[in-house]
């Protein structure tokens, strides 16, 4: 396994290594949930990461605790990452998982720096923190608490229903700074959920998630992604699954089409060849200019499904927006929190 590219001896400045190759422990659990399931713990020197000025993200700054998901989307875009460290992007990203162990120690530290000027941090944006090793590991209690101590701005990305777990933290911390949620449910179907996001809870344990959330005031958008065309685009299927998303009392729904980056391609299309081999060459033909369907397709897309969010009555703000909770008095001041990382 290549490490070297990561470590200070390769020659990059200590403040910018992630970690050093003589920090790694590989271990493996055996547990029903973690079978086969390779963990290689790293003590990262960096967890903050910013997004290169090309990215199409809304964000700035993320923050990372693993690399590789047990999730197993087959479309994951996150899939080239692995790449970078020599190890297999198809069902090597879903059963190696490098666990950053130390995160919150050093994102505190890194809060704390006077370089650090309080910008909004993503969470969940290139593989999900609340992932299978999460009820192992235990990072985001930690993590919640340094940004909920230094009032800094942050999101969550998820398909993880483990989020719940951390429900206090998450009101605690909608008090003294802006959160936003967001919960991935891009389609309904259960026969297309275990082949193509096998890993994953339920799109309907994932829709109990945004209802705890709003009952608890804190506000959960729905990203509804991806939309696979052929297979989850059907106007019939794309009502049924914005109804279900108002249902649970989503403030805002937004439509994103797959997109297949390499690494994630090659995956994809070889489940799509074994699952549904009548659809390749009307994929080829869809994704012949790149990673993006045709723009006319996801302007489709997003109109029909911006329409029934209207007739559903769901509200145009943008998925998982950082909201505040207002409290009624004073915002109480937070006590320290003793970090537990294992």
């Amino acid at each position: 396994m290549r490490w070297d590219n990561l470590n200070v001896e390769h020659g990059r400045a200590a403040d910018t290594a992630l970690f050093g190759a003589d920090a790694v422990t590989t271990r493996t659990f055996d547990m029903p949930e973690f079978r086969g399931i390779t963990f290689h713990e790293v003590r990262a020197r960096s967890v903050l990461n910013r997004v290169p000025g090309a990215s199409r993200m809304p964000f700035e700054w993320t923050v990372n605790p693993y690399r590789g998901c047990s999730h197993a989307c087959v479309y994951c875009f996150a899939r080239k990452t692995h790449g970078y460290l020599d190890l297999d992007t198809g069902i090597g990203f879903d059963t190696q998982i490098v666990v950053k162990v130390n995160a919150p120690e050093v994102l505190r530290r890194q809060l704390g720096s006077g370089r650090w000027h309080g910008d909004h941090v993503a969470m969940g944006t290139n593989v999900d923190c609340y992932q299978r090793a999460e009820g192992r590991y235990r990072l985001m209690p930690g993590i919640i608490s340094a940004l909920t101590e230094h009032a800094n701005p942050f999101s969550i990305l998820t398909k993880g229903t483990l989020i719940l777990r951390d429900l206090d933290l998450l009101v605690r911390a909608a008090r003294v700074t802006d959160v936003g949620i967001s919960v991935s449910v891009g389609f309904l179907d259960p026969a297309l959920w275990r082949t193509v996001e096998p890993g994953t809870p339920a799109p309907e344990r994932r829709l109990d998630v945004v209802r705890a959330l709003g009952e608890h005031g804190i506000g959960c958008g729905v990203l509804m992604a991806p939309v696979i065309p052929f297979l989850s685009d059907h106007p019939e299927q794309l009502r049924t699954t914005v109804k279900a998303i108002a249902d649970a009392g989503a403030t805002s729904v937004t439509p994103l089409v797959l997109h297949l980056r390499p690494g994630a391609r090659e995956w994809f299309t070889a489940w799509l060849g074994e699952h549904h081999p009548h659809l390749v060459r009307r994929y080829e033909r869809m994704y012949a200019g790149g990673s993006y369907a045709p723009t006319w397709y996801q302007r489709r897309i997003t109109r029909q499904v911006h329409e029934l969010a209207r007739e559903y009555g769901i509200g145009p703000t943008r998925a998982g927006a950082a909201h505040r909770i207002r409290p009624a008095g004073p915002a109480p001041r937070p006590e320290p929190t003793q970090l537990t990382l294992m």
